[in-house]
């Protein structure tokens, strides 16, 4: 019996179904008196529970030092007054639970899972390491040689030294600019230096406790109040910080490093919030040019004409500014045909109204996405932070597929002519600059640094 060659073969892409509808979670929110501020939400799916112990201060608000609320972060996780690192170990592995600890630039946390029956032993450790943590000398040196090592391995990460380069060029004197120590810097820290910190930084008034579970809502307030109403602190003061750089112009700054095989472009400009009116129509904005897998980025520079793997645009909200960024690992011998098509495809996005089928593509991308990050309590537990730790308001998440759908292309034209600021944008590239620098420096005026960021 004769068949059809493959070439021949059409298969029609069956139509999305009608969007579902969330069903929201019941979510209660309250002050404990002691100033905790607390929200809950109740995901019957199983007997589980996510929370997280958020407290408002990172990185940033430490000048004296870079990377201290970090280091503060991985030592608070070794111990407390009653409990050493194995005895704490043995704890969350009788409980069934996980716990770890971490912090960026504006926000440090305590976060925490484990079943909704365990839960006040579990609340029990929370509180412990929030208030009562350790810092026992010989985990304190073992963070820190592992701390030591890992500022060692970034400097032979392209990706860390173009996104250290760029946040430098972006904000200046401010902290944000700082993305991680030194490794003089790291060799410098003293326990002193982490107990500080951790008593400026973890107080109830500068806390939020977030949690999603398996749990009813009013008992497991009592439990909490029972847990840490007597943890007392105040809210830490933070210096003011100095002004961001306002970089004009485009122009390169070239990290060497001999013997690359290929260059890491990173290029970008400050941007908005999420607090901003526009941060939607930012975001929809984005997904269209590069922060999606079949954006207009992806489909130019990797599918079409192979330069890179995985070429990727996003946009970056800290807590008091924003920044845009494009970034691409392309072969040495494309950096000046990529950074070409980067800057094509932002000015095209630019000066034209996207058709309507791409944007209706756009928008369910961006909605679906959403709605899979409602999935789980892990993902609604992040959702839910969003809207506290940025004061977004009570409906925003309910809302937010809604407004994504009500956007037009002149939306989208208006925000890109607003943020994705091509004739200021900053081009950072990493490689070998023998093999790039004539490239480089056909699009703006050029620096030439060496990974430890001395100028060359």
């Amino acid at each position: 019996m004769a068949t059809r060659p493959a070439a021949e073969i059409h298969v029609a892409v069956p139509p999305l179904s009608a969007e579902r509808q969330v069903t929201w979670p019941k979510r209660t929110k309250a002050r404990l008196a002691n100033g905790l501020e607390v929200v809950l939400a109740e995901s019957h799916t199983f007997p589980k529970f996510h929370g997280e112990l958020f407290l408002r201060s990172g990185n940033a608000a430490i000048q004296r030092s870079p990377g201290l609320a970090e280091m503060t972060a991985a030592v608070v996780r070794t111990g407390t007054a009653l409990r050493t690192s194995r005895q704490l170990e043995e704890d969350l592995r009788r409980l069934g639970a996980d716990l770890s600890s971490h912090a960026g630039a504006d926000n440090s946390a305590i976060a925490f899972a484990g079943l909704s029956e365990l839960a006040e032993p579990l609340l029990q450790l929370v509180n412990e390491l929030a208030r009562e943590a350790a810092f026992p000398v010989p985990e304190f040196e073992r963070e820190r040689r592992q701390k030591l090592e890992e500022v060692k391995l970034d400097r032979t990460q392209p990706g860390f030294l173009a996104g250290e380069r760029l946040r430098k060029v972006l904000f200046g004197a401010h902290p944000y600019a700082q993305v991680a120590p030194t490794e003089e810097q790291v060799a410098a820290y003293k326990r002193d230096d982490l107990l500080t910190t951790y008593h400026d930084f973890y107080t109830p008034e500068n806390a939020l406790l977030l949690m999603v579970g398996d749990f009813d809502s009013a008992a497991m307030l009592q439990t909490i109040e029972k847990v840490f109403g007597t943890w007392s602190g105040k809210q830490p003061v933070t210096p003011p910080a100095p002004e961001p750089a306002k970089p004009r112009g485009r122009h390169v700054h070239l990290v060497h490093v001999p013997g690359a095989v290929q260059a890491q472009i990173l290029a970008g400009c400050r941007a908005i919030t999420r607090k901003h009116p526009d941060w939607i129509k930012l975001g929809l904005t984005n997904s269209l040019y590069g922060g999606a897998f079949n954006s207009r980025l992806v489909m130019n520079i990797r599918e079409d004409k192979g330069y890179t793997y995985s070429p990727r645009s996003s946009v970056h909200p800290l807590r008091q500014y924003g920044y845009f960024s494009v970034s691409a690992a392309v072969r040495n011998d494309v950096v000046a045909a990529s950074l070409t098509e980067i800057f094509y495809e932002l000015d095209k996005l630019r000066s034209l109204p996207v058709p309507d089928p791409e944007l209706a593509d756009a928008r369910n991308y961006v909605s679906g996405v959403f709605s899979l990050g409602l999935a789980t309590q892990d993902g609604l537990l992040s959702q839910l932070a969003t809207v506290a730790l940025n004061d977004l308001p009570d409906d925003y998440l309910e809302t937010y597929r809604e407004r994504v759908r009500a956007l037009m292309p002149d939306d989208l034209l208006s925000a890109a002519r607003k943020y994705l600021d091509s004739s200021n944008l900053q081009i950072v590239v990493v490689g070998d600059r023998t093999q790039i620098e004539p490239q480089a420096a056909l699009f703006g005026d050029l620096d030439v640094y060496d990974a430890h960021g001395k100028r060359l």
